[in-house]
């Protein structure tokens, strides 16, 4: 027999589990909650945390380390930290740099180029770093690698950049999903315009075709569209500016676009390198079609003489600091030809306030950025804005769109 003792011994201990196992769930349950809540409270006033001098100060720190990448691998890098949060907030905001193009309002006139985020992935992140619109892409229709590596090069002493990516993309089937998304969340909560740069496949039988697929499939969800025809790095894109070449691909297009209850607008991008004659052409065609407006320019595919770094040889388009004069001419020019009918998004070497300054008194309504960036990090954004506002101000312009094509004779 069991004395007393043993007999109740079990009981005892099963109690004491009894009592001591919720208190246990419960201490756990208040950590899980405690670490919970603190996260939802860090990852709620991260962008707040991001927008601190001393995060621009360590972003705009640690572009040294990324500069020692490889080109292509940086700028993977920089699309990553702005996929994943980590890029810095910008949130200056400047009344005067607001303005209204192709019946869009732009609520910053600093954007950034084609070619950073091609593939759709930063699009938000991006918008918070302080630019106001971007372009996707370029973006073709079936997902094509571009030409092999390497195909992205530095040019330190030169702040220029050569490139021949042969637009790499992931195609309509991976793009536009992401599109939508981002699409929907800028019409809920608007941060920026968003711009599809189009583009064709390399060696399709019918190029024009392939715009107007981008058109039917990213045009949808997008604040406007551009018609890339200048990319130097697949062979037959700028063979596209040839006046009947063009003229037959405005001519189909609008065809289809006219089937459409309404669309977003529609943009050229054009080359810096186009003859005299040339840009002519694609002046009078633009205004017969009533092209809502022109992105200018590319990268160039000549090499000035003043360049110094070894890698100038490289082929592929040139960017940066080198294109800037080539760019801003090619701006004054269409803008002059069409007689400030035509809005006009002016990119190419823009590294400061002064640059962007510049290409809008050339004729250009809204600027973009990129390979600036890379040499000067996301801070260059803010940056530019505060010197194109104080600029602005100098000058007595109550808002950048007076100052659009002051330098033009028309």
């Amino acid at each position: 027999m069991f004395s007393r003792v043993q007999r109740l011994a079990p009981l005892a201990l099963n109690r004491g589990f009894a009592t001591a196992a919720p208190k246990k769930s419960h201490r756990l349950m208040k950590s899980v909650l405690a670490l919970g809540a603190g996260g939802l409270a860090i990852w709620y006033g991260w962008d707040s945390i991001r927008a601190t001098k001393f995060y621009w100060w360590c972003a705009d720190t640690a572009m040294p380390l990324v500069r020692r990448l490889d080109p292509e691998k940086a700028h993977r890098a920089g699309v990553l930290i702005a996929k994943y949060h980590l890029a810095p907030v910008d949130r200056s905001f400047y009344p005067e740099l607001k303005t209204s193009l192709m019946g869009l309002d732009f609520n910053q006139c600093v954007g950034i180029a084609a070619g950073f985020d091609k593939q759709a992935e930063a699009i938000n992140e991006l918008f918070k770093s302080g630019l106001a619109f971007l372009e996707v892409g370029g973006i073709t229709p079936k997902a094509q690698p571009g030409n092999p590596s390497p195909r992205m090069f530095r040019l330190y002493e030169d702040e220029a950049i050569i490139n021949r990516f042969g637009l790499n993309s992931e195609g309509h089937s991976a793009i536009v999903p992401r599109l939508q998304k981002e699409y929907l969340r800028q019409q809920k909560h608007r941060l920026g315009l968003i711009g599809v740069n189009l583009a064709d496949n390399k060696g399709t039988p019918d190029p024009v075709e392939d715009y107007i697929e981008g058109i039917k499939n990213c045009g949808p969800y997008s604040d406007f569209m551009v018609l890339n025809i200048s990319c130097p790095n697949q062979v037959g894109t700028t063979a596209l500016q040839q006046e009947s070449r063009l003229r037959e691909m405005l001519d189909r297009i609008y065809a289809y676009l006219n089937t459409l209850p309404h669309h977003a607008p529609l943009l050229v991008k054009l080359s810096p390198d186009l003859l005299p004659e040339e840009r002519e052409q694609i002046a009078r065609l633009v205004l017969e079609y009533g092209v809502d407006g022109m992105v200018i320019s590319n990268t160039t595919v000549s090499r000035p003489d003043s360049l110094k770094s070894a890698a100038k040889t490289e082929k592929g388009g040139l960017s940066g600091k080198p294109l800037k004069e080539k760019s801003t001419e090619t701006i004054r020019e269409m803008y002059r030809l069409t007689e400030g009918k035509v809005p006009i998004i002016g990119v190419g070497g823009i590294a400061s306030g002064e640059d962007a300054y510049e290409k809008i008194k050339a004729g250009a309504s809204a600027v973009e950025v990129y390979s600036a960036l890379v040499y000067h990090g996301m801070g260059l954004v803010p940056k530019i804005k505060k010197e194109l506002s104080e600029l602005l101000e100098k000058d007595g312009y109550a808002n950048v769109s007076e100052a659009v094509g002051k330098d033009v004779e028309l």
